[in-house]
């Protein structure tokens, strides 16, 4: 099992800071999602903004979420996200 989400901050260009339970902080990069069916609401800054940790994964007042796998397997380190 992968490690579980244990802080989550909405950053500018629609990607999340992911702190995990293993102290691993990464980048999730949410733009590929933002045009398939529901997730297009979260082109609203504001609702996209709401963003906050549930159960080990993150969750928006919609009630939209991403599976945690999916946040840690696709989201990269901050190093590489410079790169």
């Amino acid at each position: 099992m992968n490690p579980r989400v244990a802080k989550v901050v909405p950053l500018e260009n629609h990607t999340l800071e992911l702190l995990f339970t293993d102290d691993q902080t990464r980048l999730f990069d949410v733009k590929p999602y933002l045009d398939k069916g529901i997730f297009s609401e979260l082109q609203n800054i504001t609702i996209f903004n709401t963003v906050k940790v549930f159960n080990g994964t993150v969750i928006w007042e919609n009630e939209l979420d991403f599976c945690p796998d999916t946040l840690f397997l696709e989201s990269v380190t901050q190093e590489l996200a410079h790169v």
